[in-house]
């Protein structure tokens, strides 16, 4: 009886939509091993409740980049004048930043004597020296030369000047308005005090900006995407704000009125930043919008 060759070739993988099969897995892509190995506990055995430290502040780290990520393509498309598409990314921006104000509470879930347990080992590290958060305010258009100074002996004090020297969210968004036809008179925001003079011109200047985006809310028919883009605008501002408030909260809960573990006041210097606003033209506009 002839039998038939067996063919010992093994058979290809099909091929896929995206292109030729790969052995690549989900842990793989997303480096998991590596993840998990980077929570390095300064306490010695590790303190229960150090791993939930670390874990949140990364986490933080980690969607503060895909915000500047995505603030970066929003000043393209904005100087592309691709207006919906801007819109789109800032929603986006604008559900993380909803994100990171429900996690702060997490650390709520330490008590304050457990915080205690490791909390001195972080001198004179402090969240205060976060870069990226650094890097999103003077992206959006808060620059304070001041701010600086607590970075000079950082490697990253680099990218935050690169961030200063460039043009902010909140210039292209002026950008595009005077592309459109507005009248938005700017002086440059060097983040030092300004002198009489130079203070009175700034305020003409906000006077002229807050009369022509009155126009923005005043014709919706006219301008209806520029609106809703300066409102997405003022939704980041406002999520800003709300996480700044939830953190101070949360801090005051878990350590009260203690100095910060940078040397920073604390809760005094957290609230003394409730204050700030990125777009304050899109604020003070509602007080002179007519019905």
């Amino acid at each position: 009886m002839t039998g038939h060759k067996k063919d010992s070739t093994p058979a290809e993988k099909p091929q896929s939509e995206y292109g030729k099969q790969s052995s690549l897995t989900y842990n793989d892509y997303l480096k998991v091993s590596e993840l998990k190995s980077l929570q390095v506990c300064q306490s010695q055995p590790p303190h229960h409740d150090e791993p939930l430290f670390i874990i949140i502040h990364q986490t933080y780290e980690l969607w503060f980049k895909l915000i500047l990520h995505e603030l970066d393509e929003v000043m393209v498309l904005m100087e592309a004048g691709r207006i919906r598409r801007a819109i789109w990314f800032m929603r986006r921006v604008i559900a993380v930043f909803r994100v990171l104000v429900g996690q702060i509470h997490i650390l709520e879930t330490m008590t304050p004597r457990d915080f205690l347990g490791f909390r001195n080992l972080l001198n004179p590290a402090s969240g205060f020296q976060s870069t990226q958060f650094r890097e999103i305010e003077i992206t959006c258009g808060l620059r304070e030369s001041s701010l600086m100074d607590h970075f000079a002996s950082d490697p990253s004090i680099e990218v935050l000047k690169r961030r200063a020297q460039s043009p902010s969210l909140r210039n292209h968004f002026y950008n595009l308005l005077r592309h459109k036809g507005f009248i938005m008179p700017e002086m440059e925001d060097t983040g030092v005090e300004l002198s009489p003079d130079e203070q009175k011109e700034k305020e003409t200047f906000e006077n002229q900006r807050i009369e022509e985006l009155r126009k923005l809310y005043e014709q919706t028919d006219k301008y209806g995407d520029l609106c809703d883009l300066a409102e997405t605008l003022v939704d980041l501002d406002e999520q800003l704000f709300l996480w700044r408030m939830h953190h101070v909260t949360v801090v005051e809960r878990i350590i009260g009125f203690r100095r910060g573990t940078g040397g920073s006041e604390g809760v005094g210097y957290l609230r003394s930043t409730l204050t700030k606003r990125c777009f304050p033209d899109l604020w003070r506009v509602r007080t002179a919008i007519q019905a």
